[in-house]
């Protein structure tokens, strides 16, 4: 009956009415020490908050336990709050709550659980403490430095007042002590995202990456747990000096995957290679004799590079810069930063080369060389350089004549034109041959005198007796200076008293002046054959011949005496 008065029936209580009668005063049981209870915001006061937390009388908690750090009130009416029966003094009409211990119990259960299972947890970097970090997680716990983060860190003050996500690896509850690691929840959120990365990473595919590092040669990017390289010469087909033109750490780029080694877990990114190559299509922009505009970039000792373009640059080779060849360096001509205008001479798309000319935006002074010039035509330049075989004089822009040191004298022996000439003297010369196909110019400076060898063969003949100096010795005979630049040859066998023993001194010296009679001479090999010998028998036979003459007058001069001695005795 009394069931029945309770429920306010007449018959028998139903199970599924009990369960509703024990559900609707349980309320009016007392709660367990400790247990952590769910109460409804009714109100806020100046000091207090007044809570509904299930029982016949509302409860009131200070309003100090529900205030932000910046003293701001963080709980309004309706908002649900956990909250512990406060054992201490309670105020007129209501129950005294605290929920700033319920809050504590239920950071530790929350904790309790996390470094059970191993969850990452939030916390806040509060400061410095000894030998790490001091990180709010609900309690004040410990991070060591070595835990921050999975590369060393040197500096571990950039992380105060960060929210950073941690795990628990060392707790204590009854000594309230928790120690966290920002490394393994890192670590665990890397490993996640790269398994993720790698799963769907692929040669040829276009991902979106972060820049996570500058290099000299390169950007690393990440990818999602896993960094690729952008290298430098795949950030544009145009010049990069360096990487940080192009990207910035931070940015989110999209690049193209060229090079994946899924074992080493090596990623080589490209980012130009989202545009077409310019190089494709650059002989139809650039077709061959057009004439272009672009930038000096670089200078290099052979030539100059010119950027017609985003990533397609030309070479203008110091040959092509100017039709004289007293070029000496490229800088002499232009400069990086000019704006040249040339023309295109050649292009190659496969090896990614256009070479173009400067000099060829002015006329070829050789194409008119034949009707500007002649041969035996005397003309006067400036000696511009020398080699060995000869000098070059420029006879004007563009034309370079070659003075071989053959032809630089008619009468010396000359080794060096530095022996005759020098660099930058201003000389008259003969031009000797014109070969205006192969831009070559023939001069001679020894032609503008008479040859010397042509005037003595005039003048001479075999049988004359000239008089010479040795000059010179050799194994056969003596060199003889006859006359300015002309040399005759007096063989040994020329010489009286000379037997031909090789162990026999020389028979005449360097040095010693005679008279030699010639006796052979080719103009064409420019040769001619003395003798001692000759001049000496020569002179005999003068002495015999008036010998003979004197005795010849002599036997005259007897036969005279004694016929008019035979017509005195008569």
């Amino acid at each position: 009956m009394a069931e029945d008065q309770m429920n306010g029936q007449t018959g028998p209580i139903e199970p599924e009415d009990y369960e509703n009668f024990l559900e609707d005063y349980s309320h009016f049981a007392p709660p367990a020490a400790d247990e952590v209870l769910q109460g409804t915001v009714l109100s806020v006061t100046g000091k207090d908050v007044i809570i509904d937390f299930g029982y016949k009388s509302e409860g009131i908690a200070p309003l100090e336990q529900f205030l932000g750090p910046n003293g701001e009130v963080q709980v309004q009416p309706g908002d649900v709050v956990d909250v512990m029966i406060d054992h201490g003094e309670r105020p007129e009409g209501y129950v005294a709550l605290s929920h700033t211990r319920a809050a504590r119990l239920r950071v530790w259960d929350t904790l309790e659980k996390a470094y059970q299972e191993q969850l990452v947890v939030s916390g806040h970097v509060l400061g410095r403490v000894k030998g790490g970090l001091a990180v709010d997680v609900g309690v004040r716990a410990f991070m060591p430095g070595s835990q921050a983060d999975p590369r060393p860190v040197h500096n571990l003050d950039g992380f105060i007042g960060q929210d950073i996500p941690v795990k628990i690896i060392k707790l204590n509850r009854r000594r309230g002590n928790v120690v966290v690691s920002r490394k393994l929840a890192v670590e665990e959120e890397i490993n996640a995202r790269k398994g993720a990365t790698l799963e769907h990473l692929s040669e040829g595919a276009v991902v979106t990456g972060v820049v996570k590092n500058l290099t000299d040669y390169g950007a690393f990017i990440d990818l999602g747990g896993i960094d690729g390289l952008l290298h430098v010469t795949d950030m544009s087909y145009g010049r990069v000096g360096h990487p940080s033109e192009v990207v910035h750490v931070g940015d989110e780029i999209s690049v193209k995957v060229l090079k994946f080694d899924r074992g080493r877990e090596r990623v080589s990114l490209g980012l130009k290679q989202l545009e077409p190559d310019p190089w494709e299509t650059v002989t139809e922009r650039y077709p061959a004799h057009h004439r272009v505009i672009g930038r000096v970039v670089n200078v290099t000792d052979y030539g100059a590079f010119v950027e017609l373009e985003a990533g397609v640059e030309g070479l203008i080779h110091i040959s092509e810069m100017t039709w004289s060849r007293r070029m000496k360096h490229p800088s002499k001509v232009v400069k990086p930063g000019d704006q040249v205008e040339a023309v295109v001479l050649e292009v190659h798309p496969r090896e990614r080369r256009i070479s173009l000319g400067l000099k060829q935006l002015e006329p070829n002074p050789w194409t008119t060389i034949d009707s500007r010039y002649s041969v035996g035509s005397v003309v006067e330049g400036r000696v511009r350089n020398m080699t060995d075989f000869g000098a070059f004089v420029e006879i004007e822009e563009g034309i370079d004549g070659l003075v071989h040191v053959s032809d630089l004298s008619w009468t010396k022996r000359v080794k060096h034109p530095s022996e005759v000439l020098k660099k930058g003297q201003i000389v008259q010369a003969v031009i000797l041959n014109i070969d205006s196909a192969g831009h070559r110019l023939s001069l001679g400076i020894k032609q503008l005198q008479p040859d010397a060898w042509e005037t003595y063969f005039q003048h001479h003949q075999v049988g004359d007796i000239v008089h010479g100096r040795v000059c010179r010795l050799a194994s056969f005979g003596a060199f003889v200076d006859l006359a300015e630049g002309v040399e005759g040859l007096c063989h040994f066998s020329e010489v009286p008293g000379y037997s031909g023993r090789r162990s026999e001194e020389p028979p005449v010296s360097v040095g010693q002046e005679a008279d030699f009679k010639i006796i052979k001479m080719s103009e064409a090999e420019k040769k001619i054959g003395l003798s001692l010998r000759a001049v000496a028998d020569d002179e005999e036979k003068t002495r015999l011949e008036d010998y003979q003459r004197q005795a010849a007058a002599a036997t005259t001069t007897i036969e005279e005496v004694m016929s008019l001695k035979d017509r005195d005795a008569e």
